[in-house]
């Protein structure tokens, strides 16, 4: 038995019938040289072989009784494939945009919290011959990072699929009763109070170190919770979901990133910022303050590796969608995403994760239900606009069950008060973007996804910039992992550095 942690269960309190809180993704595969035939059973069989690997994918939740402390997490004594690994078509022509509306649709549905929290659907019927794998794990199992390393753990390097024997047999756990729960809960709520006065006492110093450093040096601000302007897609949402997918190409990007001098990170926020500028402004909408996004940073060290779960911290970033010209849009929010770096640092990493222990989660839960059931989002001034994150992804091509991977596009959640998520994932050559939408709020996202293309060509043509030659595909060493440490300049996992280095970059872990 394990006990979530205060920020893998604030994920279990902030869900509900419209907010489910899982992240997920569709990876489109070629099966076309697989002997035999690639089908549901290959996925089973892979995935069965390696539940050793990925401990999430056995464990299910027991909930303390009263909503007392956060959740354990067992060994699902009643755990079987079958509950978790399903199998559909898409209609013709099965292009990516069926696929995109099939998979919203299976998006929608909250995961059985009786199971453990993940499933997979297999999707054929797609152009090309292709296969898609539609994966949904709950956030309170994992974040960017850890759902990378099981990743790491199911796909292979070659069309051979390798195997990995376990270490010992698996020994599922016994269902404690209410009174063990009960005793185990109290026991680990008597040791809180000197928790939450190291937690006090480390943030009365931040912010006073915050203060000072403001002061001293003067940094771009980084904009203040509440202080993003209202939009059409800042809400409460509906149960439904619309999906939309691009793939951009990354040479294109660090062009951009060479001669403007800033980040790929920065450049992926300018690429959103400027899709969403001509979406507000094709429905005549305008705003009084720019759009702030909500930008996941990963805290995970080198020792947290293998480790599931979240370790995470946020940060809120400017757009700077007021700002019409492309590149002074992008060096602004170059500059603040410095200032965010610069106050994390003095923050401290962990310090979203010291403070989310001590939350009720009895009433946590209920608080994320009340708000949604009397549609307060949308009353008030966001927290926030939307979330964008960018997750690392290997240079080399990955396999699965001897399907090669054709592209991977990620999904996250979306919120009360901010129903847009746009994720990008690096793979090979490309950056695969996937944005989540309510479709109540924002009718076409396909538009947005066709906005980041149009947004890289004017930031091609405003600095420009010429993309250099793709790299010859690197040998491949035999490890997906090349030991990237933690950074807060890190955005859910990615770093400044790209899937495929050049200037001295590096490639960071898959």
């Amino acid at each position: 038995m394990k006990r979530l942690t205060g920020l893998d269960a604030s994920f279990l309190h902030l869900e509900t019938a419209n907010c489910p809180m899982h992240v997920g993704g569709i990876a489109v595969y070629d099966p076309t040289d697989v002997p035999g035939g690639w089908t549901v059973d290959t996925l089973k069989e892979v995935i069965s072989a390696r539940l050793h690997l990925v401990p999430p994918f056995r464990q299910r939740l027991v909930e303390v009784p009263f909503g007392l402390h956060h959740p354990l997490w067992i060994e699902d004594p009643d755990f079987h494939i079958d509950h978790h690994i399903h199998h559909v078509a898409v209609p013709a022509p099965g292009t990516r945009r069926e696929l995109a509306a099939l998979a919203a649709h299976l998006v929608s549905v909250p995961l059985d919290r009786r199971r453990p929290l993940w499933e997979m659907w297999v999707i054929e019927g797609l152009e090309h011959g292709h296969v898609a794998v539609l994966s949904k794990i709950h956030h309170a199992a994992i974040d960017g990072a850890s759902g990378a390393e099981i990743t790491v753990s199911l796909l292979d390097l070659t069309p051979e699929v390798a195997v990995y024997e376990p270490e010992s047999e698996w020994v599922p756990d016994p269902v404690p009763s209410d009174a063990e729960l009960l005793t185990y809960a109290v026991s680990s709520l008597a040791r809180q109070p000197v928790a939450v006065a190291k937690a006090v006492r480390h943030s009365v110093e931040a912010g006073i170190g915050v203060r000072r450093h403001n002061r001293r040096h003067h940094p771009e601000t980084p904009p203040a919770p509440f202080a993003a302007p209202r939009t059409t897609f800042n809400r409460a949402l509906t149960r439904d979901r619309a999906l939309s997918a691009t793939s951009l190409p990354l040479e294109e990007i660090k062009a951009v990133k060479r001669a403007a001098g800033t980040t790929v990170n920065d450049v992926v926020l300018a690429l959103c910022a400027g899709s969403l500028r001509r979406w507000l402004d094709d429905r005549g909408e305008t705003t009084d303050a720019p759009l702030v996004a909500m930008v996941p940073i990963s805290v995970r060290t080198e020792d947290g590796k293998g480790a599931m779960g979240n370790q995470v911290s946020s940060a809120l970033a400017s757009l700077a969608t007021t700002i019409d010209d492309p590149l002074e849009r992008l060096e602004h929010i170059s500059a603040g995403m410095r200032a965010v770096k610069e106050q994390h640092q003095l923050i401290g990493a962990t310090t979203l994760q010291d403070w989310a222990e001590f939350a009720a989660p009895a009433v946590a839960a209920s608080a994320a239900r009340l708000y949604s059931r009397f549609r307060v989002a949308g009353a008030h001034r966001p927290l926030f606009n939307l979330t964008i994150s960018n997750v690392p992804g290997p240079p080399f091509p990955l396999y699965l069950g001897g399907a090669r991977m054709v592209a991977n596009f990620p999904i996250g959640p979306i919120y009360d008060g901010a129903g847009l998520n746009i994720t990008v994932m690096g793979y090979r050559d490309a950056l695969d973007v996937g944005i989540n939408v309510c479709p109540d709020l924002i009718d076409d996202p396909w538009a947005l996804a066709a906005g980041m293309r149009v947004a890289l060509d004017e930031l091609l043509e405003a600095t420009g910039a010429e993309p250099a030659p793709t790299p010859a595909e690197p040998p491949v060493d035999g490890d997906l992992v090349d030991g990237a440490d933690v950074r807060v300049d890190a955005i859910d996992g990615a770093d400044d550095r790209a899937p495929s280095g050049d200037d001295g970059e590096t490639a960071p872990s898959v």
